[in-house]
């Protein structure tokens, strides 16, 4: 395969995962629906550094000593699974006040340590990342394919991220969360519990 079909393998790879609904893309989207563009960017972009840190990790090589290490692997989880659990708690407490009353979001400037804090505690992200540099990846390829097949990666990461806080901070989306944020926040709420759930118990798994 030559070097462009290797990127484009690995590229288009890595953009099925990081389209796909998951905890930090329905968090950004829900930031973004209620508190505007502004703090939906600041918020992608701390998901975009955040996984950005996992890919060089599996870039490296260090994501499978990771893999290997099922001690840390583990506490990785579990703080992972408490942190996406907070995250419901957040939700649902925002599910039950009534328009006028809703919880207090944090000040913008914290938006973006939201953001890094989701993706650096979802050691599954690491996972994606081999998933994907594996398709195209082999012991023969040379540091310099790695290295731009990993920056095309999370040139995707940054994009998409962006793209849901754009999109979903339009007035549409907007007015729509606003007449339905009850529903929405309790839906939010359920599905990150579910996901925190899942980490926690998967770090019991053998």
């Amino acid at each position: 395969m030559t070097g462009f079909g290797t990127t484009f393998a690995i590229a288009l790879a890595f953009f099925v995962v990081a389209v796909s609904p998951g905890p930090a893309n329905i968090a950004v989207a829900t930031v973004a629906m209620h508190s505007g563009r502004r703090p939906g960017l600041l918020f992608g972009l701390g998901l975009s550094v955040g996984l950005s840190v996992w890919g060089v990790v599996a870039a490296t090589g260090l994501g499978v000593v990771l893999q290997a290490s099922s001690y840390v692997l583990s506490l990785l989880k579990i703080a992972g699974g408490l942190y996406l659990l907070w995250l419901a708690f957040q939700s649902g407490r925002s599910a039950m006040h009534k328009a006028g009353s809703e919880t207090v979001r944090p000040d913008k400037g914290r938006w973006f340590w939201r953001g890094l804090i989701l993706n650096l505690s979802n050691p599954k992200a690491v996972v994606a990342w081999m998933a994907a540099l594996s398709m195209g990846l082999s012991q023969e390829t040379d540091g310099a394919m790695v290295a731009a097949a990993t920056l095309v990666c999370i040139a995707i990461g940054f994009v998409n991220y962006a793209g849901y806080a754009i999109t979903f901070s339009l007035p549409g989306f907007m007015s729509g969360y606003r007449r339905l944020r009850r529903w929405i926040d309790g839906l939010v709420a359920g599905l990150f519990a579910v996901a925190g759930v899942s980490l926690i118990r998967s770090a019991f798994s053998r």
